[in-house]
């Protein structure tokens, strides 16, 4: 399922920018993407924001820098994207460039899943279902496992 492009305030240029950069990011051509992307990034787009998150978690066309890619996460996460909000609760659960903690993933993780991300849907019902960050609720993990389309 090809992902929905943020046309919200953007110019078609920006469109256009945002578009190329994406191709970029999923032909792994990362320098190129962090080229098109940073300027969106840096002007608000959450969908720009994510992909250089996810290029500085992973050293993808630049150095792993952590700090970065909690940052970016977190922007595009506030800003109600909800494959970054999956992202930083993914970073919370595992302790992956932030401290781990299971509360602050349960809240991200939540706010991914209300908006119909299956994958956040799924991940919450795993950790309904063992306990982890929350009290153990077998009924709660069938809830969100039924969401997600089991």
């Amino acid at each position: 399922m090809p992902e929905k492009i943020n046309r919200e305030n953007l110019s078609a240029e920006d469109i256009m920018t945002l578009q190329s950069g994406i191709a970029a990011f999923e032909t792994k051509q990362f320098v190129r993407a962090y080229e098109l992307l940073s300027g969106l990034a840096e002007a608000g787009n959450p969908e720009a924001q994510y992909r250089l998150a996810i290029m500085a978690q992973n050293g993808l066309g630049m150095v792993v820098n952590q700090k970065e890619a909690v940052h970016w996460m977190r922007t595009a996460a506030e800003q109600g994207f909800d494959l970054a909000q999956h992202g930083l609760g993914f970073m919370y659960m595992e302790g992956e460039c932030v401290e781990q903690n299971y509360s602050q993933a349960i809240h991200w993780f939540t706010l991914a899943a209300e908006q119909g991300l299956a994958g956040a849907q799924t991940t919450l019902g795993k950790l309904y279902e063992e306990g982890h960050g929350v009290e153990k609720d077998l009924e709660e993990a069938k809830r969100w496992y039924a969401k997600a389309g089991f």
